[in-house]
């Protein structure tokens, strides 16, 4: 049975503890697993710091690389060189520090509607169908942050892609500065389990509203297949 936004809590005393605690029960999930292993993953400080942690011992060590495949819950519509590419910061902490893993980054390179539909048709060719199955998620561990103003991934408050039912990756043309490509609600639905990483006494009200299921905040309305975690620290807890 899937769980509710709610889900489940893991806190740790502050944003330190919480990265080695989730690189930890990543590792330990894909060692787990007989592969491949596809693992989605976020932008932000936070996670910044896990994916560092990954890249080196002990954690790396427990990890088959080469049966993990990376994906992007989103990206913001620049060059992947660019200081505020979410592939850059992932590259330069975890990725170019390992060996094997097959790494899918959101093309920039084109138009953002075109970059978005491309990267829709990788994901259902290697998802094998042109639909999701409830009962066949695509991602194995879906990383996810969350704003001050509810969003995840870029599922930006009062932008048309709340509505999207039908893509799997959307453009996000407005809301802010810099255009966006994002998972739609139906991907990020799509996994066996979904974590929200979130640190700092600024977002503890969020989380709450969040988890309580108020639907004026995105993050709020997503409708999870699986299992629901969220990793905090003292602070975001509240």
């Amino acid at each position: 049975m899937a769980d509710t936004i709610a889900g489940q809590t893991h806190i740790e005393p502050d944003g330190g503890a919480l990265a080695s605690y989730v690189a930890l029960w990543l590792a330990e999930h894909i060692a787990a697993s007989a592969g491949p292993f596809r693992l989605s993953l976020s932008g932000g400080s936070t996670p910044k710091a896990l994916y560092g942690l990954l890249a080196q011992e002990p954690y790396g060590s427990r990890v088959e690389w080469e049966k993990v495949e990376f994906y992007f819950g989103d990206e913001r519509f620049v060059p992947h060189d660019h200081p505020d590419s979410n592939f850059r910061m992932a590259n330069e902490a975890l990725l170019s520090h390992i060996a094997g893993a097959q790494v899918y980054p959101m093309p920039t390179d084109t138009s953002v509607e075109d970059c978005a539909a491309r990267y829709g048709s990788l994901m259902k060719q290697r998802y094998g169908a042109a639909a999701f199955d409830p009962a066949r998620p695509f991602f194995d561990v879906m990383l996810l942050g969350l704003g001050d103003d509810g969003h995840t991934a870029s599922l930006i408050p009062g932008q048309p892609v709340l509505e999207e039912r039908t893509k799997w990756v959307a453009p996000v043309l407005h809301g802010r500065d810099e255009q966006r490509i994002t998972l739609t609600y139906p991907a990020l639905e799509s996994s066996r389990t979904i974590t929200f990483l979130v640190t700092g006494a600024g977002k503890a009200q969020t989380v709450a509203r969040v988890r309580g299921g108020d639907n004026a905040l995105p993050a709020a309305r997503i409708q999870p297949h699986g299992a629901v975690m969220w990793f905090l620290d003292s602070a975001a807890a509240g």
